[in-house]
């Protein structure tokens, strides 16, 4: 047999593979569709990660006017006109005694950058951005409520962190934690 004739078959060949793709593609089931019949991957879809926002804990901002059902009040258009009522009236629910480890751990998974370790304002970001300190008589001054404000809708240079630390029980523990850098600083610096 001639070489082009070879060629020729080989070509026809390709050719009726990939047109025979469309049937492949369209008629054999996709292994994806076998995925509920496999327990795991059945109860994977219920997960939180699948639904994030399904839970009440995340924040989120009502509509002008809304009544909170359940959860936390939303305090925002006041805050960010520099309106602190709301914020002063609000009580910790957390002792600062003993330490709350998971306060310990919150704070500096997410405040130490800027804060620094120790609440001086030295972290390694901070320095840079002029984030203040949090061992200041000023600072100390603040109610455990204008903390909590501050760190679920941000002030000045500071970002909100409400979305990031977004369970208010681990709001106040950052709250008592930064109040027993205070306590252990002396109150000043």
């Amino acid at each position: 047999m001639p070489r082009r004739s070879v060629h020729r078959i080989l070509v026809a060949v390709a050719g009726l593979a990939l047109a025979g793709c469309n049937w492949w593609y369209n008629d054999v089931p996709s292994p994806d569709d076998l995925m509920e019949h496999i327990p795991w991957f059945d109860q994977m879809v219920g997960s939180p990660a699948i639904f994030p926002y399904e839970s009440g804990d995340v924040p989120r901002t009502p509509p002008p006017g809304a009544v909170p059902i359940d959860g936390e009040a939303d305090w925002f258009d006041e805050w960010r006109v520099l309106n602190t009522t709301t914020a002063n009236r609000l009580v910790n629910p957390v002792p600062r005694t003993p330490v709350p480890a998971r306060g310990d751990t919150l704070y500096h998974t997410f405040c130490s950058v800027c804060h620094g370790p120790a609440g001086a304002g030295d972290g390694l970001v901070g320095r840079k951005m002029g984030a203040p300190s949090l061992l200041t008589p000023r600072a100390a001054g603040f109610s455990d409520g204008y903390i909590y404000s501050i760190i679920r809708y941000g002030r000045g240079i500071m970002g909100q962190y409400g979305d990031k630390i977004y369970r208010p029980a681990d709001r106040w523990l950052v709250v008592s934690y930064v109040r027993y850098l205070q306590d252990t600083a002396g109150g000043g610096n």
